[in-house]
């Protein structure tokens, strides 16, 4: 069955939705880096992410000399807004404008607002070529459609999540969204090491990556999708994976093991079509959390037991 009662899940398309997405993915980046600068460092990088607003996505409070700062993406009025604690705001158009044209608006406001901060203008975690954030023309789309049913798809997940992560009882990480890989994501851990993750991202130091799986780590997560799979998704993966996991038995029955990306994948659209689309995401949240955690011999008393 579907749901189309209500359309609280929309369609998300990656064919449609592409361009838009990688634009977005390298504005929220030039964000991230600002924040990147001014914080300083949390393990497994924590501080630098965004979190989903009722409107967009948002740097939260930044500090900076004796003021502070947010960066938010309105995705409603679609705009680009910062606010400083004395009151005063700035904002500028998402519309029509390149990756190039939003380095220069967003930097041309700080500087008005007293602000200055520099980044390292090569975008992150990007495969293939890649352009200068200063100097990027070629990604100038932005669909209105699209970035607001992708901003409808983040507020309904991330509800989902909260609901997921309300039953661990361990160390957690927040729901928030990571610029480099452009997905929302919730972490799990163990409490034990892990061995020393090999890193090998591009435009990204090893040392990042092995901070972040410093420890033994459940993962779970959402991204719109790649060329090599060219559709959204939901994710999740053990680190270190223990023996058993590609070939254990997961639900929902869309859900499956994907060897070339290393994780469990349940297609978004799945979801989507869902009579209960929040069940079947649970589901399979709590499906992957069961088989992982029992594999690599978790203690069971890092999950609440229900009443």
């Amino acid at each position: 069955m579907t749901n189309n009662n209500n359309n609280e899940w929309p369609v998300l398309s990656y064919k449609n939705g592409k361009e838009t997405y990688e634009t977005l993915q390298l504005w929220t980046q030039i964000v991230g880096k600002i924040k990147l600068e001014a914080l300083p460092w949390v393990n497994h990088s924590w501080h630098i992410t965004l979190h989903i607003t009722p409107t967009g996505l948002t740097t939260q409070t930044i500090p900076y000399q004796n003021t502070y700062f947010q960066i938010d993406f309105d995705f409603v009025n679609h705009e680009l807004r910062v606010s400083k604690s004395d009151g005063s705001v700035r904002q500028f158009s998402l519309k029509h404008i390149s990756v190039a044209d939003f380095y220069d608006k967003i930097f041309a406001i700080l500087g008005e607002m007293g602000i200055h901060i520099v980044i390292k203008t090569m975008p992150s975690e990007v495969f293939g070529d890649v352009i200068p954030l200063d100097s990027d023309h070629k990604h100038v789309t932005y669909d209105e459609n699209q970035a607001a049913a992708f901003h409808k798809a983040l507020l309904n997940i991330q509800q989902v999540f909260m609901i997921y992560r309300s039953g661990f009882t361990g160390k957690s990480s927040p729901v928030h969204f990571f610029w480099g890989t452009f997905d929302l994501a919730l972490a799990f851990f163990s409490g034990r090491k892990a061995p020393r993750h090999p890193g090998k991202l591009p435009h990204l130091p090893d040392k990042v990556l092995q901070d972040a799986f410093s420890h033994e780590v459940n993962d779970c997560g959402f991204w719109t999708g790649s060329e090599a799979f060219p559709e959204a998704a939901f994710y999740c993966y053990l680190y270190p994976e223990p023996a058993g996991y590609q070939t254990a038995k997961v639900s929902p029955a869309e859900a499956f093991y994907s060897l070339p990306m290393g994780e469990f994948i349940l297609p978004y659209a799945a979801v989507q079509r869902a009579e209960n689309p929040k069940a079947k995401l649970l589901d399979f949240l709590k499906s992957t959390y069961a088989i992982g955690s029992g594999l690599a011999k978790w203690d069971n008393g890092l999950w609440k037991q229900e009443e």
